[in-house]
């Protein structure tokens, strides 16, 4: 038997009680090593978990959200029905007050929001020119009601953002330069209007546009302005317009047919449907909803 006061041995003569304690240790050390839980914005600042803090310079952080409004090509209008998200952070130069928008943190800046093309492909027919098994293609989409196409405003570079030309109504508030991603089963996946290098550039003012004809001038709206906390101005109700964008041709269509044998043929269909490329005084984009602005000394405040 063993004596009271000293550890037993197991098989082999190791000692249990030694081992104990070593295991605890490394789980003592393991437990110190660990990363600390990440912080995030509580509250009223919940919204700017992404905004890009760690960045130099970085001082403002942004958090919009655009519920209504439009984008229009021609004579496609597209509502816009399911909430769009813009966020990131914004360098302000305190001697020259200009601003440096910067993106946000984990790379979502401008959320990938499909909205619904009214109509479809309905109005869209297949040429005569194509070769007759394309056209038996998409003839058999549409014969089977596959016809529903979505669009995705893109982004393609850095915005850039001024918050005085907003407040004061003059000049470029938000400038987008995006792609417009047109997406159904016949179209496939990489179908875009405007590329990288060739974007669609979207200055969207709250002031009054000047456009060509036949596009009329039209005038964005403030909106209602509130300090919600210390650090934080949310601004509701407010609307950013243009109407003097142009829109490229579509590129990348129907890629997934035939390892894109016949793309150029799809690109030019929906280029003949959507009368592209459309010039400046065509088309019209309006973003309306909330914009919220805050300090990056407020939001970290509020982290826990």
């Amino acid at each position: 038997m063993t004596r009271m006061g000293k550890p037993h041995a197991g098989r082999g003569g190791v000692r249990i009680a030694p081992l104990l304690v070593a295991a605890v240790a490394s789980l003592a050390t393991l437990a110190l090593a660990a990363p600390a839980m990440a912080l995030k914005p509580t509250g009223l600042f919940a919204n700017f978990g992404e905004c890009p803090q760690t960045v130099t310079g970085v001082n403002q952080c942004v958090f919009a959200t655009s519920s209504s409004g439009e984008f229009t090509i021609k004579k496609t209008t597209v509502p816009i029905t399911k909430s769009i998200t813009l966020q990131g952070g914004i360098i302000v130069n305190e001697e020259t007050g200009s601003e440096t928008f910067v993106e946000a943190a984990d790379g979502n800046t401008l959320s990938k929001t499909p909205q619904t093309v009214p109509g479809g492909l309905l109005k869209v027919v297949a040429p005569k020119e194509w070769p007759e098994f394309l056209q038996f293609l998409f003839n058999e989409f549409i014969n089977k009601g596959i016809t529903g196409v979505t669009e995705t405003t893109e982004l393609v570079a850095t915005p850039s953002i001024s918050r005085i030309a907003l407040l004061t109504k003059e000049g470029n508030a938000l400038t987008l330069p995006t792609r417009i991603h047109l997406e159904n089963s016949f179209l496939g996946p990489k179908c875009y209007v405007g590329s990288k290098t060739h974007p669609a550039i979207v200055e969207l003012t709250t002031g009054t546009t000047n456009p060509p004809p036949p596009n009329k001038p039209i005038t964005g709206v403030v909106g209602e302005l509130k300090f919600e906390a210390e650090g934080l101005l949310v601004i509701r109700k407010n609307t950013i317009v243009n109407n003097t964008f142009a829109a490229p041709v579509a590129e990348g269509c129907g890629s997934q047919i035939l390892f894109g044998l016949f793309t150029g043929i799809i690109d030019s269909a929906v280029d003949s449907q959507l009368e592209l490329p459309s010039a400046s005084g065509n088309n019209t984009a309006i973003l309306s909803g909330t914009l919220e602005n805050a300090t990056v000394e407020a939001v970290k405040k509020s982290e826990k």
